[in-house]
């Protein structure tokens, strides 16, 4: 069985739970049905729709859209980069574990949304209150990933790279980093979801312009399709930011061994070990795993 129509299938099913979904939304609430959770309170899909059709047509929704995108890059590309960079210093120095861990362990429970009114008191404008507690929220994902990724790792490669003549930083470049990176990649990840959670909010509390601040003030105007093309967006741009953030570290790992599970599929019998098979079989085995 060929790959595509496979695939196709599976886009096609994935479409028709979203036409699902979105078909009993439009009942629900055209029904204004009331069974212990106030569908009637809802706007209808085609509500929505012509709200998001009125937003795009606006210059105000791209504004939105690119002051949110930009606080959002811009505090997880801050993150990413001291995260990582902390991670390894804490997991490979004794020193830097002992000065560091608990001071950061201190301040990794609290919620970055907390520090809202830290942010207020440190720094002189909205914008860079909104990126710091962006930053927040995704540093300590990234650097918890890091630490652990990197203590993870076999001192086996470390111990070959030493015999043959290499130093700290031949190590660092050659197996600490790489070898770290699929957990390094499950910590952004994260990192990028709990990112937009925190700017969202922050851009309501604070913010004048951006998606949270748009929901927000449709919200309080009781504008509530409008809301609705809010939540929507915030949706589209978690999933298309995160899965850049996959992409990227599928790219970056590619030496990886992938899975080649198929769901529904048969499991391929397992070949025997050589000393099972007969003396002459064993060599045409040989053979054909040369070939």
């Amino acid at each position: 069985m060929s790959r595509y129509p496979r695939r196709t299938g599976r886009l096609a099913l994935r479409a028709g739970s979203l036409a699902a979904a979105l078909g009993l939304w439009q009942l629900l609430t055209t029904l204004d049905v009331n069974l212990w959770v106030r569908f009637s309170q809802f706007p209808t899909v085609t509500d929505v729709a012509r709200a998001f059709a009125d937003r795009l047509a606006g210059p105000d929704y791209w504004t939105d859209l690119t002051d949110s995108l930009t606080r959002i890059v811009t505090g997880f590309l801050l993150a990413a980069v001291l995260g990582v960079a902390t991670g390894v210093l804490v997991a490979r120095s004794r020193l830097a574990e002992d000065l560091l861990g608990p001071v950061l362990e201190v301040v990794r429970p609290v919620p970055a949304i907390a520090m809202v009114p830290v942010a207020i008191l440190l720094f002189p404008s909205n914008e860079q209150g909104i990126v710091f507690i962006t930053f927040a929220a995704a540093f300590f994902p990234v650097l918890v990933s890091t630490r652990h990724a990197v203590r993870a790792l076999t001192p086996l490669w470390e111990e070959a790279v030493l015999t043959m003549g290499g130093g700290r930083w031949r190590i660092l470049g050659s197996v600490v980093l790489p070898g770290a990176l699929p957990g390094i990649f499950g910590g952004l990840s994260v990192g990028i979801g709990v990112s937009w959670i925190c700017v969202i909010s922050a851009e309501m509390i604070s913010g004048q312009y951006g998606v949270g601040y748009r929901t927000w003030q449709d919200y309080t105007i009781v504008n509530y399709p409008g809301v609705f093309v809010g939540m929507v967006t915030i949706g589209l741009l978690g999933w298309l930011t995160s899965t850049a953030v996959e992409l990227v570290g599928r790219r970056l790992t590619h030496w990886l061994p992938r899975t080649s599970y198929v769901p529904g599929a048969r499991p391929r019998p397992a070949r025997p070990p050589a000393s099972t098979i007969e003396p002459g079989k064993a060599e045409e085995a040989r053979d054909e795993h040369l070939v």
